[in-house]
């Protein structure tokens, strides 16, 4: 027997069901990404090391690379949490330098300080060590929106301030890959929204069947 299956609800459903599979590849190609992206940064730490791109302080494809730069003078600084090489927790001090005439060209963590109130006397000069991206200060809501601007390279310098010790240095296998656990939630949702609205035609039917058998017969029958 054929049973009858509300229209407009059962095309919502699907079309709802056939987004999530979709995020769910979708999640799966940036999982596959990710991990490309992941196994050229390893790779990047094993190369010699190449001068700070201040010309294109966004490229990406310098991530976990060794940079080399001249700090020529130091136009603000910022300090937020971090960790010491040795796993200590403290203030990292991150310096916005100037390179040239112009201004903020070059960003550097210059060490870490295990008291809050350390004063830093670093000045500038050179600086090399491993580059990832320069702390986010973009407020979630822009993030969300995608309004914020690429972050720029920053170097972890392999030699602290003095007053400092070292920075941890950045590791690519910190960068979180989550997009295969999104994925099988995003299937999951899928498979959850099928069963439930099985259940729920079951249920429509089951009570329309009970219904036609305790009608009583018309008269005259």
């Amino acid at each position: 027997m054929i049973r009858p299956v509300p229209l407009v609800p059962t095309i919502i459903v699907a079309l709802a069901i056939a987004l999530m599979i979709a995020l769910g590849l979708w999640q799966l190609d940036r999982a596959h990404e990710k991990e490309a992206a992941i196994a050229i940064w390893q790779r990047n730490m094993a190369l010699p090391a190449t001068a700070y791109p201040v010309a294109n302080p966004v490229d990406e494809s310098l991530l976990f690379r060794r940079l080399s730069a001249h700090c020529l003078r130091v136009v603000d600084w910022r300090v937020i949490g971090g960790r010491s090489r040795d796993g200590r927790p403290g203030w990292r001090h991150v310096a916005y330098c100037a390179t040239g005439a112009e201004g903020p060209g070059l960003v550097v963590d210059v060490g870490v300080s295990l008291a809050p109130d350390a004063r830093v006397a670093w000045t500038g000069g050179p600086v090399q060590g491993l580059a990832t991206h320069e702390p986010d200060s973009t407020p979630w809501l822009d993030r969300l929106a995608r309004r914020s601007a690429p972050l720029r390279l920053m170097i972890v310098a392999e030699t602290p301030a003095p007053g400092l010790v070292a920075s941890a240095p950045p590791d690519p296998a910190s960068v979180p890959n989550n997009h295969r656990s999104y994925m099988v939630q995003w299937w999951l949702f899928a498979l959850v929204a099928a069963v439930i609205y099985g259940l729920a035609l079951r249920k429509r039917w089951r009570g329309r069947s009970q219904g036609a058998v305790s009608s009583p017969p018309p008269p005259g029958s």
